[in-house]
C-alpha cells in the first residue's frame, strides 16, 4: 500500500467557537494522509489537489469548528481519490484563546 501525505498545510481564517475569533484570523495546520492500494501502474495523488480541497473547505462561509473542517476537507479527499482505501484528515489550531500557553488544539479523522 503506498501512503501519500501533505502536512503542515497553513491556512489563516475567521473561524472559532467564540464571537471575538470570527473577526480575526487564527492559524491552522492541516494534515492529509491518503492510503492507496498497490496497483498497477503505480498509485498517483496528486498533492496539488490535496492543498487546493483543504483551502476550498476553510473558504466556506460560517464554518465554526474544527470537526466540520475535518469532516469537510475528509470528504472532499475522497470525492478526489474514490481508489483510497484510508484518508486521514488532521486540523490544528495554533494557539487557541485559552488562558496559560497552549501550542494548539487538534481534531482528527481517519477512515
Amino acid at each position: 500500500m503506498l501512503t501519500v501525505s501533505l502536512h503542515k498545510i497553513v491556512v489563516k481564517a475567521p473561524i472559532g467557537l467564540y464571537p471575538e475569533e470570527w473577526t480575526r484570523d487564527n492559524t491552522f495546520e492541516t494534515d492529509v494522509d491518503i492510503w492507496l492500494p498497490d496497483a498497477q501502474p503505480w498509485p498517483f495523488a496528486d498533492y496539488s489537489l490535496m492543498h487546493k480541497a483543504v483551502h476550498d473547505v476553510f473558504a466556506i462561509p460560517g464554518q465554526r469548528l474544527l470537526e466540520t473542517l475535518v469532516q469537510g476537507i475528509h470528504a472532499a479527499t475522497y470525492e478526489l481519490f474514490p481508489m483510497a482505501q484510508k484518508v486521514r484528515i488532521a486540523v490544528r489550531k495554533m494557539h487557541p484563546p485559552l488562558a496559560g500557553e497552549v501550542g494548539y488544539s487538534q481534531v482528527c479523522y481517519e477512515m
